[in-house]
């Protein structure tokens, strides 16, 4: 009898394989409704009567749970990187131009995929059957949401073939099924990508299978172990699409020599303009979303030359759709010079608003940009937010009619006269006692990301330099504030002088990790410092015995995921820097925290691990929100500046603003000042009205 059950089972589940197959390949069903509903219901009622016959790749799993779940952190095994940027086809050839000349071979072939707008997913695969979806999270772990993708019946549950494989892929939703879903709710999604990233986060896998979700899947990395090889990304493409994914057809090649594709002809390098036109120009006629394209070399042995940085693989590259935009008179063009000395030529512009932003200054990176755009002051110009944040110009829509003829950088620093020195496509000025470099070095070290020292802003460490009273960050700490009084400088009353005396002293209270952060050391971010001190170097002293042995040095370093090579040397080359040595040596006998507190990395600890949090609005038990930033580090979590399918959790406080709305459209956990004091409460650390 039961034999008879488990054939009928398995005929059950083959018969409905094939008619969702059908139906999603060619969108035709081959049977009707009611008797796929029919075969369907049989199938239920049968695992339900004998639940040990359940297989992981029963249809039966489409259907999902009304069982609540959380969603487990689990650590990837593959890289999951984000792509470097292109705005221009002129990026677009100096990114294939560089590979070339970095793995020197000028005869590579490229692949040109859409980038599609939706929902990061990493599927793993054991002998052929998924076992866990997780979300791409902080690219090193992420939420295991597998039961709700389970319900995606475009995820295939089990493989044509018994392999071992990690499969990165996009869940989206078709255009059409976004505005379907999105009038029958009462607060709409801004786009399908916040809807999809939401659904994917349902507690209840059932409601997750209620919204049509599909997938492209577009990378594989097959075990280490697996006899199989790959030699180009157009092999994984058709691997992947033997296996029975859902792979984007929409694919060109770039190639000097026949390739032969299930997927495209070949196109030849000067064809890449038009063909980024017409895919733009396309763009409003697919069914899903796409913000871009993604350029990816094709021989994977010329992948795994070029590797990876901290942030995105060497080998790929995205090119970005044109920003949200508007159009303004550039008034005119002037220089800031940074703390590194690179000049950044920034547009006056008559106010325009973007995305809700009030914009009077654009970007225009550097003299070679400028040329391109061919600007004159007096231009009009589109001007777009770049990623949604950086203003910047992007081209000229309307000519001036003053005669002004193209903008150029002058010769000279504006602030110290030193002549400018060219570094790549950027212009610095090398003077180091410049004093736009010494001022922004202040600026940046008295920051509240930094030594947060209230009091000391950008106007007033102006007037201290000026006056001779700081011109280097470790004068901060033995300049009198009281000469302010004694020398009768406007605004400096008893008490403004006695609060940046205080500030000063509970500056030299802030944790090593600030110290390192506030002296600007390039490459070596907060996020950076983080990395280095979770793997054990936590201390001065570890640092300068970490640099005895350059070459182990940076064995070390480089091996930490998240630091890549340039960084790695850059924390080197620092370390073994007079200037820096004696500056730390200066905090060190002032008797600066010069190792960080962290001694026991326990599971309390570090209970934030893979997390990433956005902290917004104002809070009542907390002095500030780099108070906050540093609680959530310490713990092992991540700090964003903004909300994206990568946030975890948002830390909500009074006067929220949009970040609220745009966490809860995202499905990202939100938690309330008392759930963090909870929660901080529950790791033996008690916060309240002192704090």
């Amino acid at each position: 009898m039961l034999m008879d059950i488990t054939e009928r089972l398995n005929e059950l589940k083959k018969l409905i394989v094939k008619y969702q197959d059908s139906y999603y390949k060619t969108g035709k069903s081959e049977v009707s409704d009611s008797e796929y509903d029919r075969l369907f219901d049989e199938l239920l009622n049968i695992e339900k009567g004998h639940p040990e016959l359940i297989t992981a790749d029963s249809p039966s799993k489409r259907v999902g749970s009304d069982l609540t779940q959380d969603f487990p952190e689990v650590s990837h095994t593959i890289p999951v990187l984000s792509l470097d940027k292109a705005y221009t086809i002129e990026e677009i050839y100096s990114f294939i131009k560089r590979v070339g000349t970095e793995v020197n071979n000028d005869d590579l072939s490229f692949i040109l995929e859409e980038k599609i707008d939706g929902f990061s997913i990493v599927l793993y695969y054991e002998d052929g059957f998924l076992v866990r979806a997780i979300t791409r999270g902080n690219g090193y772990v992420g939420n295991d949401v597998t039961e709700n993708v389970k319900t995606i019946k475009t995820v295939p549950l089990k493989l044509t073939e018994k392999v071992n494989i990690a499969v990165r892929g996009e869940i989206f939703l078709l255009k059409n099924d976004f505005k379907k879903i999105n009038e029958s709710l009462e607060d709409t999604f801004a786009n399908p990508r916040n809807l999809a990233s939401g659904t994917i986060r349902r507690i209840k896998s059932s409601e997750t299978a209620k919204v049509p979700l599909t997938i492209f899947c577009y990378e594989g990395f097959l075990d280490s172990k697996s006899e199989k090889k790959f030699h180009t990304h157009i092999e994984i493409l058709e691997y992947l699409k033997k296996l029975g994914f859902n792979v984007d057809k929409n694919i060109s090649i770039f190639s000097k020599k026949k390739i032969n594709s299930l997927f495209t002809d070949d196109m030849s390098f000067n064809e890449i303009p038009d063909e980024i036109l017409r895919r733009a120009e396309l763009r409003e006629s697919l069914p899903y979303e796409i913000d871009g394209l993604v350029l990816k070399v094709n021989e994977i042995d010329v992948r795994d030359k070029l590797g990876f940085t901290e942030h995105h693989p060497r080998w790929a590259i995205a090119y970005k759709f044109q920003s949200p935009q508007a159009e303004s008179q550039v008034l005119n063009i002037d220089v800031q010079v940074g703390r590194t000395g690179r000049i950044t030529p920034m547009a006056r512009i008559n106010p325009v608003t973007i995305s809700g932003s009030e914009i009077k200054n654009a970007t225009l990176h550097n003299q070679d940009y400028i040329n391109q755009l061919e600007l004159c002051i007096g231009d009009t110009v589109a001007v777009s937010k770049r990623g949604d944040v950086i203003p910047a110009v992007e081209y000229v829509t309307e000519k001036n009619t003053l005669g002004n003829t193209i903008w150029h950088i002058p010769e000279n620093c504006p602030v110290c006269n030193c002549v400018l020195v060219r570094r790549g496509a950027h212009l610095f000025c090398p003077n180091t006692e410049c004093k736009a470099r010494k001022v922004g070095a202040l600026i940046y070290f008295c920051a509240k990301k930094q030594m947060n020292i209230q009091g000391l802003g950008e106007k007033v460490l102006n007037l201290l330099y000026e006056n001779g009273y700081v011109k280097e960050i470790t004068d901060i700490y033995t300049f009198s504030p009281d000469a302010l009084l004694n020398d009768n400088i406007e605004g400096f009353g008893q008490k403004k002088v006695m609060a940046i005396k205080d500030a000063i002293f509970e500056s030299k209270k802030q944790p090593f990790r600030r110290l390192l952060a506030a002296l600007g050391i390039d490459e070596f971010s907060h996020n950076a410092i983080d990395l280095v001190i979770r793997n054990g170097i936590k201390s001065y002293d570890d640092f300068k015995n970490l640099v005895k042995d350059k070459e182990n040095a940076f064995k070390r370093l480089s091996s930490i995921d998240g630091l890549g090579p340039e960084t790695s040397n850059k924390i080197i080359e620092a370390f073994t820097d007079v200037k820096i040595l004696s500056i730390l040596n200066f905090f060190d006998s002032m008797g600066f925290k010069m190792e960080e507190e962290s001694a026991e990395n326990t599971q309390a600890d570090l209970i934030l691990s893979g997390q990433s949090w956005c902290v917004t609005g104002t809070f009542e038990k907390f002095k500030s929100r780099d108070l906050i930033h540093d609680i959530i580090r310490k713990h092992g979590g991540r700090v964003v500046t903004s909300i994206s399918g990568n946030t975890t959790h948002l830390l909500v406080g009074e006067n929220a603003g949009s970040k609220l709305n745009k966490a809860l459209n995202l499905g990202v956990k939100i938690l309330y000042e008392s759930d963090f004091i909870q929660l901080l409460n529950s790791m033996g650390e008690v916060y309240g009205k002192e704090t």
